[in-house]
């Protein structure tokens, strides 16, 4: 199969809210940064494709105001995908291993702070059944929680791959991965309190606190993928994407097993991430609980560094925070802080859909 790499990674600095500037000026200084990075111009890249979301914005195609960031003139070949940054990026994975395209540029962006996210995130579900009683993300996360903590008691402890999961764990994996977020510059949190401190916090929706939770905000990232000798050339150490693999759940929530992510084990098993030790992962679990199952459903042990920027819980822009965990678990490699990485991107409710991509440097 042909190399295919990223070569390049930005984000922006994720805030609560960007009111003062456009969707277009939140991203056109993360793209100059990653081309920057590759010594490219806009002109010569390939193949360009973009994750957003029309509800975010409030209009009907959007993402077309964006390409005034990336310059259509003259004619680019461009796609758009209104998913998560990181299926764009599958996209042009593909476009790359056909042989179509040498380099790729891949963005995304959000803007969650105009309206009230967790009334917008209810058009994901099934329009049918569950979107008329308007559920919300986190009430919905609170169930996927509790059921979780409900099956723990009965669970065999060797189908947990030795991870508990508790009250107690759940503030654990907050407090390591706000801890872990004070040397990200672009975090939007930062820093945190011992898990016993955070236990004695009132809950938002029973099981969770709002520690447990990800941070509403507006954030952008891109990526740029080049192709065998060109990722060589324009990058000192590419990292290579072995594999990568996407599935999805059931669209009604109650035919599911809420505290697992059989999806993701897929995903993971095809991208080939069981062939061999990753030495980081970084996971979109944008709810603390959601680490839990997918640590047991990747076979992550305590060997691994599991979000070293923070994660989710430290910025978590809509339509990018997939991406953002691909492009950091290449960062690691180009940096030399990781050789083999697993990258993790979900969208919809409770880990409905799920992305898994393994990614390698070249040996030292």
């Amino acid at each position: 199969m042909r190399e295919v790499a990223i070569v390049a990674f930005g984000q922006s600095d994720h805030r609560r809210d960007t009111a003062e500037i456009s969707e277009v000026e939140m991203l056109m200084p993360v793209l100059h940064q990653v081309l920057d990075a590759v010594g490219l111009r806009a002109g010569e890249i390939d193949f360009t494709c973009s994750g957003s979301c029309d509800y975010l914005a409030g209009r009907a195609f959007s993402f077309t105001m964006a390409l005034d960031g990336v310059g259509a003139w003259p004619p680019i070949s461009e796609s758009h995908v209104e998913m998560d940054g990181a299926w764009a990026l599958y996209e042009a994975w593909t476009r790359l291993l056909t042989g179509e395209a040498e380099t790729a540029l891949v963005y995304s962006y959000g803007k969650s702070s105009p309206g009230d996210l967790r009334e917008v995130l209810t058009r994901q579900l099934d329009p049918y059944y569950v979107a008329p009683l308007w559920p919300d993300s986190v009430s919905l996360a609170a169930l996927q929680a509790q059921a979780l903590l409900d099956a723990e008691a009965t669970r065999d402890t060797g189908d947990t791959g030795g991870i508990v999961a508790d009250e107690r764990a759940l503030a654990g994996v907050a407090a390591r991965s706000r801890t872990a977020a004070e040397d990200n510059p672009h975090a939007q949190l930062a820093g945190s309190a011992p898990p016993e401190a955070l236990l004695d916090e009132p809950y938002l929706v029973r099981p969770l606190r709002r520690h447990d939770c990800p941070p509403v905000g507006d954030g952008a990232a891109a990526v740029v993928l080049a192709a065998g000798d060109t990722a060589r050339r324009i990058c000192r150490r590419p990292a290579w994407i072995r594999g990568m693999d996407h599935r999805t759940e059931a669209h009604g929530l109650g035919v599911r097993d809420l505290t697992r992510s059989p999806s993701s084990r897929l995903a993971a098993e095809r991208a080939g991430a069981f062939e061999a030790p990753v030495d980081l992962a970084e996971l979109h679990a944008p709810f603390t609980s959601q680490e839990l199952i997918l640590r047991r459903e990747l076979r992550l042990g305590e060997d691994v560094r599991v979000n070293p920027s923070g994660g989710a819980l430290a910025a978590n822009p809509m339509m990018a925070a997939g991406l953002i965990r691909l492009g950091e678990a290449a960062a690691a490699i180009h940096r030399g802080a990781a050789d083999r990485a697993l990258a993790h991107a979900t969208s919809g409710p409770c880990l409905q859909q799920n992305l898994v991509a393994v990614l390698e440097g070249d040996a030292s």
